[in-house]
């Protein structure tokens, strides 16, 4: 998948992959990989900054542990990146909409 299909979606992919979960940022990347099939493959270097920019604007909180003698950064959504997703999933809806009666064929392919 190409980077530039990607942008202006990262913050609703990482608040969907939190979503009802607690995850540190490998395994965010990692949930990202399997639930896109493979085509995300996201470097750490693209999704520690946009974690950070969610977490600043409330989105998510996060919280340090020690897993086997490693501290890792977990991320959970808060309840403003809950609503956050809800619109985002919203916007998305309708623009796949827009996007499909365009792409789709639409009514101008059956005139």
């Amino acid at each position: 998948m190409k980077p530039d299909a990607l942008r202006g979606h990262l913050d609703a992919l990482l608040l969907a992959t939190l979503d009802g979960r607690q995850l540190h940022g490998y395994a965010i990347i990692e949930a990202l990989q399997q639930l896109s099939g493979g085509a995300l493959d996201l470097p750490t270097g693209t999704v520690y900054p946009a974690l950070r920019r969610l977490e600043r604007a409330g989105h998510v909180t996060s919280d340090w542990s020690t897993v086997g003698g490693r501290k890792r950064r977990t991320y959970r959504l808060t309840s403003a990146g809950q609503k956050a997703l809800l619109a985002e999933r919203s916007a998305w809806r309708e623009f796949t909409t827009v996007i499909e009666g365009v792409l789709g064929g639409g009514r101008w392919a059956q005139t």
